[in-house]
C-alpha cells in the first residue's frame, strides 16, 4: 500500500515534558501500525518550538477515524494530554 493521506499533530511541549511524551509515541507506534485499518506510517518530529506526530495512512478515511479510535482517544490522547502547554494541532492532508 502507498501512502495516500497524512495526519499531522503537532504539540506544544515542555522540555521536560518531552521524555514523557516519547514515551507515549513508542509506546503506540508498533501496535498503531499493526491494529488500525490502513495505517502505513507513524514518525516523530521533533523541533525546539514543537513536537510533531505525522501518521500516513491509505485512505482520509482511514485517517479521520483514527481520531476516533479507541487506542487514540482511550491511551494516546490522555497519555499526551498532560505534556501539553497548549491544545495541539490536528490536520490531515492528502497526498496529491
Amino acid at each position: 500500500m502507498a501512502v495516500k493521506a497524512y495526519l499531522q499533530v503537532t504539540m506544544v511541549i515542555p522540555e521536560k515534558n518531552r521524555a514523557a511524551a516519547a514515551k507515549v509515541y513508542t509506546d503506540y507506534r508498533e501496535p498503531f501500525l499493526k491494529t488500525i485499518p490502513g495505517a502505513e506510517t507513524k514518525d516523530l518530529l521533533i523541533r525546539n518550538e514543537d513536537v510533531q506526530v505525522l501518521h500516513g495512512f491509505d485512505s482520509v478515511e482511514h485517517a479521520k477515524a483514527y481520531l476516533n479510535s479507541e487506542m487514540f482517544t482511550q491511551h494516546v490522547f490522555p497519555g499526551l494530554k498532560p505534556t501539553w502547554s497548549a491544545d495541539p494541532e490536528v490536520r490531515i492532508y492528502t497526498v496529491a
